[in-house]
């Protein structure tokens, strides 16, 4: 028997975010700058053969918690997560559920945390590789001195995501610093 996989759009303050969502829970979710096409993408790649049904209303509550966080009254997501990569990916993403709302931690914070403190810029591209950005709060790693750096949805989203959470943070000073990553 084949999996199913939803996939859809998500209408938000900030754009139309693309998401796929198995069974198990939320697998992908791209930024309104992205191709919608991601997410069907995501779901060759982890369920070969799955059935993709198009069902708006399946992700009815995954829009309104993503919405109510980006307006600022919701701290806490408590939809399920179907996350899928190494075991080393996993073990970062893990450590990143656990930076809280409002904080913010270094690649090497996060590294220590995972008891692999030479392994930061092997964190970077697991944060990188995050497939369910802002769930998995990716945004909240920083450079060590306070800057802003990488994030796939730009340097501008991830700005004001910190900033609706409070999170301290540096401001976006140079336009070399907004390309970083």
């Amino acid at each position: 028997m084949s999996s199913s996989v939803v996939v859809g759009k998500l209408e938000t303050p900030l754009g139309a975010f693309g998401a796929a969502v198995t069974p198990s829970g939320l697998g992908r979710l791209t930024f309104p700058s992205e191709p919608f096409s991601n997410c069907e993408a995501w779901t060759r790649r982890w369920l070969p053969g799955a059935r993709v049904a198009h069902d708006p209303p399946a992700l009815t509550a995954l829009s309104e918690q993503l919405t109510a966080y980006l307006e600022g009254s919701l701290r806490v997501f408590s939809v399920p997560l179907d996350l899928r990569g190494t075991s080393f990916q996993l073990e970062v993403w893990q450590a990143l559920l656990e930076v809280g709302y409002g904080e913010t931690c270094s690649y090497a914070c996060v590294a220590a945390r995972i008891g692999r403190p030479a392994a930061v810029r092997a964190v970077g591209m697991a944060n990188g590789s995050n497939p369910v950005p802002i769930f998995v709060p990716c945004h909240r790693v920083i450079g060590r001195d306070g800057t802003l750096t990488g994030y796939g949805g730009g340097l501008d989203l991830k700005e004001r995501l910190l900033r609706l959470e409070g999170a301290p943070i540096a401001p976006l000073s140079s336009p070399q610093q907004r390309r970083l990553w």
